[in-house]
């Protein structure tokens, strides 16, 4: 699943193409799912006319915001994938949504796994206002997030990766980040000192402003790895310490990087620098 870096990558790329002025000339729906409540039937006539304002970022999510009011909320969980191409270019079976531009380039929703959503909405703040602050937000400082730690008594791999405690973690930056701060997944939240929430922090932000650098990370040809809009894998797998390592060494103790399962999810420590 693309986590923030990803996301990021994709908004600084539609950007960097040229999609803001541009106005949406219709759309074709594929999968209906894939635009959550609304039938195509509303969906189509709403967003047809639309002119783009400005694209960003909130958590995982893709704001494209229009001249008119409304806001297209786009997440792509799992496998999702966004592509500009030519309007010429034949659909592929997974391509789920099609929005046409009035350059002659599609936007397309590509969804192997069928979980993404186009939310088409008025007031995104009834999906967005229910995330936590922004990681790499100026408001992310560490007295708040001592603060809000204080009050957790929840072990630091799940709580991190809450999307209603600290918006666009997943997966690969939480090890990320516990590694470079040297704290146990299993750690209880509530416990860490100053030193080690001064630590956490610095680690959040730096692993994902590094995943960003790096446009995003990429692991391998399987259906949920990473592309980009253009269809580019991120150069970050190069870069993680823990993540996927499992038997190699660790790069800062030469302990062997361990595998365990934390809240069913898939987790790597070194052992050694993160000691329960």
């Amino acid at each position: 699943m693309p986590e923030l870096p990803e996301v990021q990558t994709i908004v600084n790329t539609l950007i960097s193409i040229g999609l803001i002025g541009k106005q949406i000339t219709g759309a074709e729906i594929f999968w209906e799912k894939t635009i959550g409540v609304l039938k195509p039937g509303d969906f189509i006539p709403a967003i047809t006319g639309q002119v783009i304002t400005k694209i960003r970022r909130r958590a995982k999510y893709i704001i494209i915001d229009f001249q008119s009011g409304l806001h297209l909320l786009i997440h792509l969980r799992m496998s999702g994938r966004l592509y500009l191409t030519s309007t010429a270019t034949n659909r592929s079976k997974h391509e789920h949504v099609i929005l046409h531009l009035n350059d002659d380039r599609d936007l397309r929703f590509h969804d192997t796994r069928k979980f993404g959503r186009m939310i088409l909405t008025d007031n995104p703040d009834s999906i967005l206002g229910k995330l936590g602050p922004e990681p790499l937000s100026d408001d992310f400082t560490i007295t708040q997030f001592q603060k809000t730690l204080k009050t957790k008594n929840r072990q630091l791999k799940p709580l991190l990766l809450d999307q209603s405690f600290l918006a666009g973690l997943g997966n690969i930056y939480v090890d990320e980040a516990l590694w470079e701060a040297r704290l146990h997944p299993l750690k209880i939240a509530a416990t860490l000192s100053l030193k080690k929430v001064s630590d956490l922090h610095s680690a959040i932000r730096k692993v994902l402003q590094q995943g960003i650098d790096n446009q995003g990370t990429s692991l391998g040809s399987g259906k949920s790895n990473f592309v980009s809009t253009e269809r580019q894998q991120g150069n970050n797998a190069k870069s993680l310490k823990v993540f996927h390592r499992t038997d190699q060494a660790c790069s800062r103790c030469q302990t062997k990087i361990k595998r365990i399962i934390v809240g069913q999810r898939s987790t790597h420590l070194c052992p050694k620098c993160q000691k329960v």
